[in-house]
């Protein structure tokens, strides 16, 4: 820690001590104290049963407890880092990469006050190139699918459009055609 201010470090604690209470009003404020959601779907939404719900409000509900158990998953994880590195810091290992024991610069430790690594030694964070089972049993669309449609785009767009059109009636058809006949003859009279 050699290389961090006092200054420094007291910023770097007071950035880490505003994180964790942030991170554990969270949790306190759902009504958890970890990141668990309850133990059922019914316990989580409150009902007795899902039995005479739409499938659809199951389907609904099902998707937004995933993503709050991932959301608290994710937080969870920073919280463990936040504390790992108020560790490192009362055991004098603060601002040192775990993995080369080279010096963290402050720039970074004032954005990532928890990391443990510099850059170069980041644990590597790529997406993961796993596909949808899905995919697996998906068929291609057979040759020539939409050909046609796109081949024929835009033909009502051009100044024939009216000629296609008309062949199909238009608004002044032989029932209201015979109507103003007899309102012309009856003018005529």
């Amino acid at each position: 820690m050699s290389h961090l201010s006092d200054s420094q470090l007291a910023e770097l604690k007071h950035m880490l001590l505003e994180q964790k209470k942030d991170l554990e009003k969270h949790f306190k404020q759902n009504g958890q104290e970890n990141s668990k959601l309850g133990e059922t779907l019914t316990g989580s939404t409150g009902e007795l049963s899902s039995y005479d719900n739409h499938p659809a409000d199951v389907g609904t509900e099902t998707f937004e407890r995933s993503r709050d158990l991932a959301i608290n998953d994710s937080l969870e994880s920073e919280l463990d880092q936040v504390n790992a590195a108020l560790q490192r810091m009362k055991d004098g290992t603060y601002g040192i990469c775990v993995k080369s024991g080279e010096e963290i610069p402050f720039e970074r430790l004032q954005a990532i006050p928890h990391t443990a690594y510099t850059v170069e030694h980041t644990p590597n964070r790529e997406l993961s190139n796993d596909r949808p089972v899905e995919e697996q049993v998906m068929t291609s669309p057979p040759k020539g699918a939409g050909e046609v449609r796109q081949r024929n785009a835009g033909r009502f767009d051009d100044a024939g459009a009216w000629d296609a059109v008309e062949e199909y009636g238009t608004s002044n058809s032989p029932a209201t055609a015979a109507k103003r006949d007899v309102a012309d003859y009856d003018e005529n009279m």
